[in-house]
């Protein structure tokens, strides 16, 4: 008995050890931390509990047979975030580059379908140098197979990708589909093609950091959420944004402790609104004093800055935050704040978490490069997905909220719940401006008549009562109150059911 104890012991640490302390320490000269460094950070202490660990690839082409290390270069299992369940995979650069081969793929496949069976969110760590080349296809039919989970479980687990060093090819579609996606700086790159591939098809020579870096992906493409200083602000964050999310959309969002008096008055929200109704004035600010202890989980912060999206707690209750930005564009909304809102509302009516927007929005970004870019269907992905959304829904409006962008923001007429304005709270086609030289075509070379009758449409319409009047206001309220509405409304839809047609799915227009 002592012998197979002992043989047990061996086997464990050789597993444990990966490729070896050489390629650890590569591993650690480049600043990144091993897989099973990064479990034990990511995880509660003590909680990780290890599946496959002895599994090794069954190649025997190009000698392959020779070198078959334990675990085949992913770590897998369970363990939990502040005493909740998840499940997690973690790549193993050090062994064979953490390549994916069908072994490797079959173990993520078998955390996946726990996952899904027991209602838990999935997180995996990405360190790839890709499909297996020795296994050819079967490593990409393996891909395949992991693809086929990440469907089945979308908006039925919260399912997270960090990015902790290469992912290229066909590995990128995997955490596409997932919900959130993190990246480190200067240590992780998405790509489909790189560069050596750009250089020989389209002549461009591009770095990978420039081609599928960090910030590229979170500025430019939008395709990853956000991106750390190094591994362990990585992990630390993917725990704070788990604590603001259901473990499944059989659950509900996670209630914990506050501090935070819902009823709290927050007189410097009177004066937040500038007198200039041209000039502009930070969104965030609102945000946070609306939020428990002004706790806000931003997410996309650097890619479509004219919208914001993220969560907060209102009474200890996750909420879903979506809300114009007047500091950049003036809050305009335009293709990539469409795609960035539109994507952020779907995944919380998924998982049953309430919406609140916040609106001062003077219409839809013009110009030739928008429309040529489809501005028209990308808009309507917005629209579409607040219309769509069975959550609470509760809207306030600050200042602006001009033509189609008005509907488009979660207005009355898309069914949301509680529809909120500030007394500064202008609600018409456009601006005043606008409207009469439109109106008033005929008297444009008369100065005195256009500025009367500019003043006489702002006294009639840059106001909230006209919206008020017919009902689609249900409220006009103190900037100051804010907090306190915000909280009692959501409270009141805490049992709210809203049924829709039956349908195999909608047809969102993407």
């Amino acid at each position: 008995m002592t012998d197979i104890l002992a043989e047990l012991a061996e086997r464990r640490a050789e597993a444990r050890a990966g490729g070896g302390e050489r390629r650890v320490a590569s591993q650690h000269a480049k600043g990144k931390l091993t897989a099973r460094e990064r479990i034990d950070l990511l995880l509660d202490a003590g909680s990780f509990e290890e599946f496959d660990m002895f599994v090794a690839h069954r190649c025997v082409d190009f000698g392959m047979q020779e070198d078959r290390p334990a675990g085949d270069g992913v770590v897998t299992g369970w363990g939990t975030i502040n005493g909740r369940l998840v499940y997690v995979f973690s790549q193993d650069f050090t062994v064979m580059g953490g390549s994916v081969s069908e072994t490797h793929a079959q173990k993520i496949c078998k955390i996946m379908d726990m996952a899904l069976q027991n209602g838990a969110p999935v997180i995996g760590l990405n360190d790839s140098g890709g499909a297996r080349i020795q296994e050819g296809v079967a490593s990409l039919a393996a891909y395949g197979e992991v693809f086929m989970r990440n469907i089945d479980a979308s908006g039925v687990i919260p399912q997270i990708s960090v990015i902790m060093g290469p992912c290229a090819g066909g590995a990128v579609y995997s955490p596409a589909m997932t919900d959130f996606i993190f990246m480190v700086k200067d240590s992780s790159y998405m790509f489909v093609t790189g560069p050596d591939v750009v250089k020989t098809v389209t002549n461009e020579v591009v770095t990978a950091e420039e081609l599928g870096g960090a910030s590229a992906h979170t500025k430019k493409s939008g395709v990853a959420d956000g991106a750390f200083e190094n591994d362990v602000e990585a992990l630390a964050e993917v725990r704070r944004l788990v604590d603001f999310l259901p473990t499944s959309n059989r659950e509900a969002p996670p209630v914990r402790p506050f501090f935070d008096d819902p009823a709290r008055i927050e007189t410097s929200l009177d004066t937040l609104i500038p007198d200039n109704i041209n000039t502009p004035y930070d969104m965030k600010e609102l945000i946070e004093k609306l939020a428990d202890e002004g706790d806000f989980f931003e997410v996309q912060a650097d890619y479509a800055k004219n919208i914001l999206t993220g969560f907060v707690r209102i009474e200890g209750r996750t909420v879903g935050v979506v809300a114009n930005q007047p500091m950049v564009l003036a809050g305009c909304l335009d293709i990539d704040s469409s795609r960035k809102g539109a994507k952020f509302v779907r995944f919380c009516d998924a998982f049953d978490i309430p919406i609140l927007t916040l609106v001062d929005v003077p219409g839809f970004l013009p110009g030739t490069s928008q429309e040529y870019g489809g501005v028209i269907k990308h808009g309507a992905k917005l629209l579409f997905a607040y219309g769509e959304a069975t959550v609470p829904k509760v809207t306030v409006i600050t200042r602006k909220a001009y033509g189609g962008a008005y509907d488009v923001m979660a207005s009355k007429h898309l069914r949301a719940d509680f529809n909120y304005a500030w007394p500064t709270a202008e609600i018409a086609v456009m601006g005043a401006k606008g409207a009469v030289e439109i109106l008033y075509r005929s008297e444009l070379g008369e100065p005195d008549k256009i500025a009367a009758r500019t003043k006489d449409y702002e006294d009639r319409f840059a106001n909230p009562f006209v919206a008020a009047e017919k009902g689609f206001i249900d409220e006009v309220i103190q900037p100051q109150s804010t907090r306190r509405r915000v909280a009692r409304a959501f409270a009141s839809l805490r049992h709210k059911r809203q049924e829709k047609p039956w349908r195999k799915h909608n047809t969102i227009p993407l």
